[in-house]
């Protein structure tokens, strides 16, 4: 599948089941959040560049494994539209996987396209809140208002994209009966 088809899949999944996929995206954001928020203030007042590196660590695995459940909870939707939450992290690693192999290039524009749709929901209220130096950088013990802009921003540009990448996944790695090994479905 090109890299346009991808794209051009994805957005039509979303439009035509935005109700049923954003409500399990926000869910899962929201989860991903609790450790995301704890994972910021083991370092709340910490100048430490070690320790902030080992905070964006944690945050990346959490929000890959939030990537992963989501992209398996949305491997039937193409197929017949349905959600399915039981055995999702290990479908959508699965998937994750194959859609790489398949199509690199595709991959590589949903999370290029993700992440620049990301950064202009985070960025603009995080800097505004944080300033340059707090969005880059250690924490170094931010008001609770300026925390709570950043952590509400990223909690809105994650549950609006995680989806996307989800979708061009699957849209990518084919049909749930591929995995299964029941031919192309």
């Amino acid at each position: 599948m090109s890299p346009a088809a991808a794209v051009r899949g994805a957005l039509a999944l979303l439009r035509r089941h935005a109700g049923r996929v954003y409500a399990v995206s926000l869910a899962v954001t929201l989860v991903n959040t609790v450790p995301d928020v704890l994972r910021q203030l083991l370092v709340y007042g910490d100048p430490s560049r070690a320790h902030a590196l080992l905070v964006d660590v944690v945050g990346f695995t959490t929000g890959l494994i939030a990537q992963l459940w989501l992209t398996g909870a949305l491997t039937g939707l193409p197929a017949d539209g349905r959600v399915r939450a039981r055995g999702a992290l290990g479908r959508g690693t699965a998937t994750a996987l194959r859609a790489v192999r398949t199509s690199p290039a595709a991959v590589l524009a949903g999370v290029v396209l993700g992440g620049g749709v990301s950064a202009l929901v985070t960025l603009p209220p995080s800097v505004a809140a944080l300033g340059g130096d707090g969005v880059l950088g250690p924490l170094d013990a931010p008001s609770v208002a300026a925390f709570t802009v950043a952590t509400v921003s990223d909690v809105v540009a994650s549950a609006l994209t995680l989806p996307f990448l989800a979708l061009v996944l699957v849209l990518v790695a084919g049909s749930t009966r591929q995995f299964a090994g029941k031919g192309r479905g």
